[in-house]
């Protein structure tokens, strides 16, 4: 069992969650308001205190813990996540021939939201009054498909995957046309959708697609295609606290409340007791509270500092990539702020 915590100090460090609701949602740690404690805001300290751990990390996913800081701070490192950090998507279309039965219109956007596998930071923004893109500012891609009757087919057949060719349309037939010096600057670079296997269309003999694609550079704060995660999103660490010993049947009972992982029961001099493991499993669902002879036997809660985020990329930039991306939006966010702050004290 955990040492007890102070009530102000569970007030200032915790969320607690309770039967018919959740209490100390708020930060009130700000200075002046608790007598006896310094909450001036002090570098030093925070550089103490700040840490981040990475607990998972490949390469479309990352899972980590920032510690010691404030929710708005990071809930703005997600916000960046979701829409502030660029990448290359399809914004225009030029549809020269479709047959299919997909209006232009759908096709149109069906392929804007295809992740484009491209280096967003080895391009440039793309001024909206030019018309032609240029191989500094734009990517050109291609998709030409026909579907045909396959000569080959059973004459009992009624598969489409044996009657024709080509009657499915994926991501994998969009290519890429190099514009300019691109095919010498992005040799080994691969520029193209990052999964092949997305239906596009369904044809059938005689219907074709003939489609000119061209990608620049954006961010998800413009439309959601140019956002680089599929989720950005954190939580704070569950706390479970037991408050006095709980064995036998009630320890298995409180072991199916929560996640797996999270209580585990151990034999202690032949007694069956349960015993926290990883709190870090639970998903707060609160269950425990629905016993009666179990819910004043246990506290629930969630430290205020300590988040847990994941990030899960798209497949455009490694997941830490768009982490490290994300950090350098927030400087240069920070930086312009300070910069006004010194114009406006000047004025």
């Amino acid at each position: 069992m955990a040492a007890p915590m102070s009530n102000v100090d569970e007030i200032r460090d915790r969320v607690i969650l309770g039967e018919f609701g959740v209490k100390n949602v708020h930060t009130t740690d700000y200075p002046g308001n608790y007598p006896g404690y310094d909450d001036t805001w002090d570098l030093e300290k925070f550089k103490k205190n700040f840490r981040i751990d990475i607990v998972h990390s490949d390469e479309n996913m990352l899972e980590f813990d920032m510690i010691g800081i404030d929710a708005a701070i990071a809930n703005a490192f997600r916000r960046i996540l979701l829409a502030e950090v660029p990448t290359m998507a399809i914004e225009k279309a030029f549809i020269y021939n479709n047959t299919s039965i997909i209006q232009d219109e759908i096709l149109a956007h069906r392929l804007g939201l295809v992740p484009i596998k491209a280096d967003p930071r080895l391009f440039e923004y793309r001024n909206p009054e030019d018309q032609e893109g240029t191989e500094i500012d734009t990517i050109q891609l291609q998709l030409k498909v026909k579907c045909t009757r396959n000569p080959r087919a059973p004459k009992d057949s009624s598969d489409p995957k044996e009657l024709y060719l080509n009657h499915m349309v994926y991501s994998g037939d969009i290519k890429w046309l190099p514009i300019g010096n691109q095919a010498d600057v992005f040799a080994d670079a691969k520029i193209g959708p990052v999964h092949g296997d997305i239906l596009l269309a369904q044809l059938r003999p005689g219907q074709e697609l003939d489609i000119v694609m061209h990608c620049v550079k954006g961010i998800g704060k413009d439309h959601a295609k140019f956002s680089p995660v599929a989720t950005a999103s954190y939580r704070l660490l569950p706390e479970i606290t037991l408050l006095q010993t709980i064995e036998g049947e009630q320890a298995e009972r409180l072991k199916r409340c929560f996640s797996p992982g999270v209580i585990e029961i151990q034999n202690v001099n032949g007694r069956k007791v349960a015993k926290v493991v990883n709190s870090r499993l639970d998903t707060c669902s609160r269950e425990v509270l629905r016993h009666d002879d179990l819910k004043n036997l246990v506290k629930l809660g969630r430290v205020r500092d300590h988040f847990i985020f994941s990030v899960e990329s798209t497949g455009i930039l490694p997941a830490d990539v768009l982490v490290t991306e994300a950090i350098n939006v927030l400087i240069s966010k920070c930086q312009k702020f300070l910069t006004e702050l010194d114009a406006a004290e000047m004025d």
